[in-house]
């Protein structure tokens, strides 16, 4: 019988709780994690969007930007409310059952209100933010230019107020088997052991 989740928080009941992560490692995991995907809503209909974004720990928000025109700020500006996924995939691992066939994965799951950053001052800081996550080496008027009026216009930079958030991590060596079924021979643990 499928569980009512009706009036809970996006996070309650976790199917395996056993792979649930505290908020150290949810911090660290969102300093590293590449891509996000931002889920927004509008009349019923969900969209969801891959996003660099860089995890603001100072604010306890999660900063990415769009282009000004676009359904991103559409979304945002009809319904603030949102969340972001940002996931590692492992190895895959095979099973001599079709119901245990199984990925390592790392993720985490954000929930939170979004606004559109309106002050100059404090988009640029958020874009510089974001840029030093993925170029860190790099210094803004030494190896690139700094961010100009004009492109800060063409630029929509949203920071989430990150009110729940939860982590898993499945990163076991195998998957489950079964004694009941011919037992799976080595070469497909080493096939899909060197596969990713």
């Amino acid at each position: 019988m499928p569980r009512d989740y009706t009036n809970q928080p996006p996070t309650a009941f976790q199917r395996r709780p056993h792979l649930t992560k505290d908020e150290a490692w949810i911090r660290s995991f969102l300093k590293e994690a590449r891509v996000g995907h931002i889920a927004t809503s509008v009349d019923g209909q969900p969209f969801i969007n891959p996003s660099a974004f860089w995890f603001d720990e100072a604010n306890h928000q999660i900063v990415f930007h769009s282009n000004v025109a676009g359904r991103v700020r559409s979304n945002i500006e009809s319904n603030p409310k949102v969340s972001l996924e940002a996931s590692e995939l492992g190895r895959m691992l095979p099973s001599n059952v079709a119901l245990e066939f199984s990925l390592q994965y790392r993720s985490v799951m954000v929930f939170g209100t979004a606004r559109i950053v309106t002050d100059p001052d404090e988009a640029r800081a958020l874009l510089n933010g974001l840029i030093q996550k993925y170029f860190p080496e790099m210094e803004a008027g030494r190896e690139y230019r700094e961010i100009t009026d004009k492109e800060l216009r063409a630029t929509s930079v949203y920071a989430i107020q990150i009110e729940e958030w939860s982590g898993k991590e499945n990163w076991d060596e195998r998957a489950d088997q079964s004694d009941e079924w011919t037992a799976l021979d080595e070469k497909w643990f080493e096939l899909y052991r060197n596969k990713n």
